[in-house]
This record gives C-alpha cells, structure tokens and sequence, in this order.
C-alpha cells in the first residue's frame, strides 16, 4: 500500500520540481545554508507538489485508462479510492504549507505555492488541459514556480533574480513538454489530448521547439547579465544549451520523429540539472 501512495505523488515529477527548487534556493542563499530551514522548506515543497500530483491523478483517472504509459497508475487501476486519494492529497497540502510557513515565517513561498497548486489542479488539470492546446502554455507557470519558492525563501522578496528563474524555467518547459507529446504521441492521439504536435503537425511544432530553446538560453544568460552568477553559469548555459539547440534542429532532418524526441526530451533534462548546479555553486 506505501508503494501504492508513492506512485500516486508522482516521485519523479516531485524530484525534478525539487532540483530547480534547490537551485533557487541557492542561488539566494549565496552558499550560506541553514540545514534546518531548507530541510522544512524542500519538505514543505515536497509534500504540496505531491499532493498536486496526486490531485492530477484523481481528475486524470479516465484519460490515464487510455493511454500505455499511465494504465497501471492507482487511480485508473482503482487501487486507491477517489476519497482516499483527496484526503491524502489534503493531508499531504496542510502539512506541507505548514513546514513551509515554519522554515520560512514569510508570506511570500506561501503565496507562490498556493498559486502554483491552483494552476496546474485546477487551470490545467481541470480546466484547459483536454480543452487547449494553450494548456501546455499554462502548466509550465506552475512548473516554473519552485525555483522562485527557493528564492525567495531565503530573500523573502521577489526581485529581478525570481522573476529571471520564473522566465527561464517556464521557457524550459515548453520545448520538454512538447518533446513528450512528440514521442507519446499515440498515447495522447487516444486520449484526444489537444497539444501542439497533434493540432499544428510535427514540423510545426519542431519549429516551436527550436525557437523556445533560442529564447530559453537567452532567458538562461539574463542571470549573468544581471550578476548574478559568473563564468562557470555562462558557460554550461552555452555548452548545454546549444547543444540542446543543435538536438532540436536536427529534427529536420530526422527519419524517427519518436526517437529524436525522446533526445530532446533527455538533453532538456540535462540542461536544466546543469544550470540548476551552475547557479548554485557560482553564487556561492
């Protein structure tokens, strides 16, 4: 039954928003870090993005029923009960605003926490995910929130550095995102999901992949223009990045879209594992 509750959280979407949360977190915290108050403020993170995940899971459980990569999860199994998924997924959002608040005793992690939750289980989730194919658009606000719940966990502001995490790692999701739908494609054809590749076509969205990874190593570079990070950032930015870039332009020429997507889809997880590490050892 515990493996059952882990899988309901989604542990590998919690761990990926955990990574750029750290990285915010120490990119504010300059390498001064109090073990206690980012123990509470990574937990408190941890716990409310699982109960989002478990949220999604619960809406999700017809659509997941469709599609070879999410059959087996609890909910379109009906392991877990819809009551006891709801009321796990609130235990787990009280008690992680209530660490969060105790690492922090500020407003501002709170609020962003809240806003992030709210898009994606109830904008995205509920709302825009089988009506739009601008929902990819909206869910990547709440994936680019953790990075500025770090931050300001520590500054306890929001300045031109929060709002320059928030823009990156929303750009970031974008060309992941679409990536996913690309090589998932039959999956979410099934599900009758509207996104990008399946409206507009591959090579459109091939185009929309290329363009936001231009736009997201620009993002990446605003840190260091502001001095906020130094020559070590900079420089896994543009090795990472135009790597990345050089990934999704060859796309045009790829004869398995499936298999340059899953590509992208991997050098996007190094990219942002990257700078994410970057930024925290240049600040420091």
């Amino acid at each position: 039954m515990y493996r059952t509750y882990l899988e309901l959280v989604k542990p590998g979407i919690v761990a990926g928003n955990l990574v750029s949360l750290a990285g915010g977190y120490l990119l504010a915290s300059r390498g001064v870090v109090d073990a206690s108050h980012s123990a509470l403020v990574i937990s408190g993170a941890a716990l409310v993005i699982g109960s989002g995940c478990a949220v999604n899971n619960v809406i999700d459980r017809d659509i997941d029923r469709l599609m070879a990569r999410t059959h087996k999860r609890p909910m379109a199994t009906g392991r877990i009960s819809i009551t006891s998924a709801l009321n796990f997924a609130a235990m787990l959002a009280i008690v992680g605003f209530l660490l969060l608040y105790a690492g922090t005793r500020q407003i501002e992690p709170l609020v962003l926490m809240l806003l992030g939750y709210i898009v994606y289980v109830g904008l995205y989730s509920l709302f825009l995910k089988r009506r739009s194919v601008h929902s990819t658009w909206v869910g990547s606000i709440s994936g680019a929130i953790p990075p500025v719940v770090g931050y300001s966990s520590v500054r306890g502001t929001i300045d031109t550095a929060a709002v320059a995490l928030f823009v990156i790692f929303g750009i970031w999701q974008m060309p992941h995102s679409y990536a996913i739908a690309m090589f998932r494609w039959k999956d979410y054809e099934v599900a009758c999901i509207p996104l990008l590749p399946l409206v507009k076509g591959q090579h459109h969205a091939k185009k929309r992949i290329v363009l936001y990874i231009a736009a997201f190593i620009v993002a990446a570079l605003s840190l260091a223009a502001l001095g906020y990070v130094g020559n070590l950032y900079i420089s896994l930015v543009l090795l990472s990045g135009f790597y990345w870039l050089k990934t999704a332009m060859d796309g045009f020429s790829a004869r398995d879209d499936a298999r340059w997507a899953r590509r992208v889809f991997a050098v996007s997880i190094v990219a942002v594992v990257l700078i994410s590490v970057a930024m925290a050892i240049d600040a420091a």
